[in-house]
């Protein structure tokens, strides 16, 4: 899809840097076609409440400047939303059209990071438009409960693959207990899946690890995976992880992921991807190549949560966020075969 950072140009932040103090956290991004729009539609995490949308009417483009923030999202039955606060939304999509969102059902599918009773779940909503209202399912579709994710299950993606009838949820699952590997508090990635008109999802397992190999970009904790197709292998997983494993005794906001986050590639050559991934040796970038240009915008500390566009001419948007915890902004990078200029200054 691509080779490291050759070729991509930062466009700086999604949203216009004058945007305020009145929310801390902008990351987290999923984007789809809305044909209601029409134009790209961004489900991220808006902190606070916890999520919200945007929308771009310039699909050429969807650079700074081109999106429209419109709040949170709708529910229709908010008091189903397990402690109250929902973050972390990701449509389910189809998993041979990148950014194009699954209807299933007749339904759109929403994902949703929520507070379980123990530690953090998933549920999903459904709608009949993008735009929402969203239903919620009162009951979690994945919880707390296996070795390898006792702690919390967060950061879902989702896939419909209808040549099976079957959803795949990607997430990360924290222990709670140490686990005999070389990051024994690290996160994985791990699947599950879940019929078209099953309640549930059964979890299938790890498909990535902490790498064991001393300095890997991947080898202290695992987040989360976008899905799409390859070229070399049957799939490639855009993932999110870090080199730092987590450590007992420490006590800062980001002990069960510190930093740096970090992302980069795993590829899976099975027409199921529940298995055979494999990690590439290297990040797309180290926090020891920013350029000047991308600190003064305010990256720095992590790169979360990456996400592809596919553009016309076969352009890519790629979204992150990053920036010190808790104080996060979203940034885009774009690819073009022809090479797009760099803005002299600021993003927006």
């Amino acid at each position: 899809m691509y080779d490291g950072t050759r070729g991509w140009v930062r466009r700086g932040p999604v949203f216009p840097p004058e945007r305020g103090r009145a929310w801390s956290v902008v990351g987290d991004p999923c984007v789809v076609w809305d044909d209601d729009v029409p134009g790209w539609r961004m489900f991220l995490v808006w902190d606070p409440p916890g999520n919200g949308q945007a929308i771009c009417r310039q699909p050429a483009d969807a650079g700074p400047g081109s999106w429209e923030p419109l709040g949170p999202l709708a529910f229709v039955n908010p008091t189903a939303i397990l402690g109250g606060h929902a973050h972390k939304p990701f449509v389910v999509m189809d998993p041979h059209r990148p950014n194009r969102a699954a209807r299933v059902r007749d339904r759109f599918w929403l994902l949703l990071v929520t507070r379980g009773a123990v530690g953090k779940v998933v549920q999903r909503a459904w709608a009949d438009r993008l735009g929402g209202p969203w239903h919620v399912e009162a009951e979690p579709v994945l919880a707390p409960g296996e070795a390898w994710d006792g702690r919390h299950v967060d950061a879902p993606t989702g896939y419909f693959f209808a040549e099976r009838q079957e959803f795949l949820y990607f997430y990360m699952g924290y222990p709670s207990e140490p686990q005999r590997r070389s990051s024994p508090l690290g996160s994985v990635q791990a699947v599950a899946a879940q019929g078209r008109d099953e309640d549930r999802a059964t979890k299938l397992g790890v498909i990535l690890e902490p790498d064991p190999r001393p300095g890997h970009w991947a080898g202290g904790w695992l987040g989360g995976l976008q899905l799409l197709p390859g070229t070399r292998k049957l799939w490639m997983g855009l993932v999110n992880a870090s080199p730092t494993p987590p450590r007992a005794e420490d006590t800062a906001i980001s002990r069960e992921e510190p930093p740096p986050s970090l992302a980069g590639w795993a590829s899976c050559d099975l027409s199921r991807p529940i298995g055979g991934w494999t990690l590439e040796d290297a990040p797309r970038e180290w926090l020891s190549d920013l350029p000047s240009q991308a600190l003064a915008w305010g990256e720095g500390a992590n790169l979360w949560r990456q996400h592809l566009l596919a553009l016309e001419g076969g352009r890519w948007a790629l979204f992150y966020n990053s920036g010190p915890y808790g104080q996060e902004d979203l940034f885009l990078q774009e690819w073009a075969p022809t090479p797009v200029a760099a803005p002299a200054s600021g993003g927006a």
